[in-house]
């Protein structure tokens, strides 16, 4: 049958794999890939995308793991080093004017506020917009679908997908104002 890695504690993991240990390497990615892909496919639904963040993201954990001192979960640890690398992929690959681009019909954003926000800072803001809002803002947004593809994927009609989008980014700028009125 083989070994499960949830046999294994985290502390056993940690410790084979600094001593170079292929199998708890093995046994370290595989507890952690279901919960860390279901993060990545949060933000990304390219399965190639996805898997090239999730790489990233676990080498650097193996890479950095000597750092790792056990004051909190291994898991929470390993979630924000492949959060990093979800942001540097959409930093390198994603439309970024497209992306930010809350100055539409309804007026600037606070002169300055943008600046402020991290591209992490925005994802955390996005994932406050209602479910299908944020659905169709992402596919849009962060991964360049048109509304013709954005609708034929989530069964809805394009006037639908151009009024989350409206709605997505009328709820940022509100988001992003309050933010930068407790940040600065």
């Amino acid at each position: 049958m083989g070994a499960r890695p949830e046999q294994y504690s985290d502390r056993e993991l940690v410790e084979g794999c600094l001593k170079n240990d292929r199998f708890s390497q093995e046994m370290l990615y595989r507890k952690y890939f279901p919960a860390m892909m279901r993060m990545v496919q949060r933000y990304t639904q390219d399965r190639e995308a996805a898997m090239d963040i999730l790489n990233t993201g676990f080498l650097r954990a193996f890479k950095k793991l000597d750092t790792f001192a056990f004051s909190g979960s291994l898991e929470g640890w390993i979630r924000r080093l492949v959060f990093h690398s979800l942001s540097d992929y959409f930093k390198r690959h994603s439309r970024q004017v497209h992306f930010i681009d809350l100055e539409d019909r309804d007026g600037p954003v606070q002169e300055g506020a943008l600046d402020k926000l991290y591209f992490e800072d925005v994802l955390k803001l996005v994932d406050m917009l209602p479910d299908a809002t944020r659905e169709v803002f992402y596919l849009y947004a962060i991964e360049g679908y048109t509304h013709v593809e954005i609708a034929k994927r989530v069964n809805i009609s394009v006037g639908t997908s151009k009024w989350h989008l409206s709605n997505a980014r009328k709820k940022l700028k509100q988001l992003i104002r309050t933010y930068y009125n407790h940040a600065g």
